[in-house]
């Protein structure tokens, strides 16, 4: 997995270097999608498939694709930040997450300009290259710093976000958005971040970082606090063991359930 986010890396590096140049196409509003992620992903496809030919498949850009093993599959995202990178802002990642039998057992997010390999294993723990990683140790919420992901465009949710960010701005030490929620989630298990919340992200999103999280000693549940229905709902509250069930309360009283579309959508793709 690692060598995988590292080769596809050197080309999103180079492209990364020419931005202005990238034929764009629009996927959908506010969402695009660039020749340098259709050309990550094919390099990441190319070498997982070398090392587990029997894997399937669950990608941004292509979807999903049953292989001979039908317990195991990778779920990718070979640029998890694009709108970052096609504004020129260093701040993206690879995230590949190993699914067995509906389960994360594995996953690495790649921060390619940083150099940063962060990755996990069920059972082993969490780490950063060659540092094992733990959510940070703050129990205070005046002294915590969050990070979230904002709804855009014509995307549902705005209202509920809003409920929610006016009492996080009040009790907190900060709030941020970076544009990646991979490397969100890989900052709080490095315990950079003590918490993170985000609406309707998709697998390809929390897979890898859902179980950094956990690995480094951190909660990671929906809206309703349940710890099962994370990876396919799509809603994520993710948090040290001291502020989890605060922030939960928090977010969790603003949260309006994803809709039934993106769900039976994932579900088919996921059988």
């Amino acid at each position: 997995m690692a060598g995988a986010a590292l080769k596809a890396a050197r080309g999103l590096i180079r492209d990364f270097g020419e931005v202005e140049h990238l034929q764009v196409s629009r996927k959908g509003p506010s969402d695009f999608v660039s020749e340098a992620d259709r050309r990550a992903e094919r390099v990441l496809r190319q070498e997982l498939s070398k090392a587990r030919p029997g894997f399937g498949f669950l990608m941004e850009e292509s979807g999903g694709s049953e292989g001979t093993d039908k317990t195991r599959r990778w779920i990718a995202d070979p640029l998890d930040g694009t709108t970052n990178f096609l504004h020129g802002l260093p701040h993206f990642s690879i995230s590949i997450g190993c699914e067995q039998d509906g389960e994360i057992t594995a996953g690495v997010v790649y921060d390619p300009l940083r150099d940063e390999m962060f990755w996990a294993e069920k059972g082993i723990g969490a780490y950063v290259n060659d540092r094992r990683l733990r959510v940070s140790a703050r129990t205070r919420l005046d002294e915590a710093l969050f990070a979230t992901g904002i709804p855009f465009g014509d995307r549902p949710g705005k209202e509920e976000f809003l409920e929610s960010l006016r009492p996080m701005m009040d009790q907190t030490a900060g709030v941020r958005r970076f544009g990646s929620a991979a490397l969100d989630l890989a900052y709080v298990a490095a315990g950079r971040y003590d918490g993170f919340w985000e609406r309707a992200l998709s697998p390809w999103d929390l897979a890898a970082g859902m179980l950094l999280v956990r690995e480094a000693g951190g909660f990671v549940t929906d809206f309703a606090g349940s710890h099962d229905s994370v990876l396919y709902g799509g809603d994520v509250v993710a948090a040290n063991t001291g502020l989890h069930a605060a922030l939960l309360g928090i977010v969790g009283g603003a949260h309006t359930p994803g809709t039934v579309a993106k769900r039976s959508k994932l579900h088919l793709q996921r059988h």
